[in-house]
């Protein structure tokens, strides 16, 4: 299944924008496993890459 770059582009936003809630607002919640306001630094990296990744794709995409 090919996955359109428009795709791409929703999630990684969906992603990088809940990276930046998680690292905005969790930093009073205290989970035992993993620091939230650090997780969403890697949430919103991970968001990023995948934003530019859709953007490349749609900017390759044949006319």
């Amino acid at each position: 299944m090919r996955h359109l770059p428009e795709r791409n582009l929703w999630e990684g936003g969906a992603t990088l924008v809940a990276g930046l809630a998680l690292w905005l607002f969790a930093g009073d919640v205290r989970v035992p496993v993993v620091d939230l306001p650090k997780a969403g630094i890697v949430m919103m990296c991970v968001g990023g890459a995948q934003t530019a990744w859709g953007l490349f794709r749609s900017a390759r995409r044949p006319a």
